[in-house]
């Protein structure tokens, strides 16, 4: 499945594509069952579909299903697709400023102990994965902190890309702290400051945009 879904996000397989079946189950070595399951599974996502005459084939894009989770992992899992992390930066800067300024209006003590608790192991952590937990978990609490469910679910696809984007650029050498921009956001939620919330969520993504813009050697997108 997930050879078939890189070679389709690739374009190796262009949309329209017609895919050879028994020439597929010949060279990934599985049995047709299998093959059929995969491609169930990738029907499902939108990335392909079946016509009598026509065969199995590739779907335009648009009608993808990009914010299927495993759709989203599949594309960030290329850092050379930068116009990916540009659209997914966007849609940060779309609703993490507000998401912050709602939870520093609604967090009680109890959230902001464990923005807290999420902080400090950012702080501590000893490698890049600890790290990458550590911040996936800070953004989750304040998504899940504005109280609004729809937020809680635009989470996983904020969090998959997020992800990716800390191994491109907290994997790089020297890396940048990101504890202080982090903390900054803390500070404004416990202080129930919701103005200065929105504001430190700001600065830190237009920060995590420059990183990443740098290590890509592009502009950023608003730059452009």
């Amino acid at each position: 499945m997930e050879t078939l879904a890189a070679r389709i996000l690739s374009n190796e397989y262009a949309e329209g594509a017609v895919l050879d079946l028994p020439a597929l189950q010949q060279e990934l070595d599985v049995s047709l069952t299998a093959l059929r399951e995969a491609l169930k599974v990738l029907t499902a996502k939108g990335l392909i579909d079946a016509r009598q005459k026509r065969g199995t084939f590739v779907r335009p894009r648009e009608v993808w299903n990009l914010l299927d989770a495993d759709v989203m992992r599949w594309q960030t899992a290329d850092p050379a697709n930068t116009d990916l992390f540009d659209q997914l930066s966007e849609v940060r800067a779309v609703i993490e400023p507000a998401a912050a300024r709602l939870a520093a209006e609604r967090a009680d003590e109890e959230d902001v102990v464990a923005l807290a608790d999420a902080l400090d192991r950012m702080a501590g952590a000893g490698n890049l994965a600890g790290m990458i937990t550590a911040d996936l978990d800070f953004h989750r609490l304040l998504l899940t902190m504005t109280g609004n469910v729809f937020l809680s679910q635009i989470e996983r696809v904020i969090t998959i890309g997020l992800a990716e984007r800390d191994r491109i650029v907290h994997g790089a050498a020297p890396a940048d702290d990101l504890v202080p921009a982090h903390r900054a956001v803390l500070d404004a939620v416990a202080a129930k400051d919701a103005e200065g919330a929105e504001a430190a969520m700001r600065e830190l993504l237009t920060k995590s945009g420059e990183d990443l813009a740098r290590l890509t050697k592009r502009a950023p997108r608003s730059a452009r």
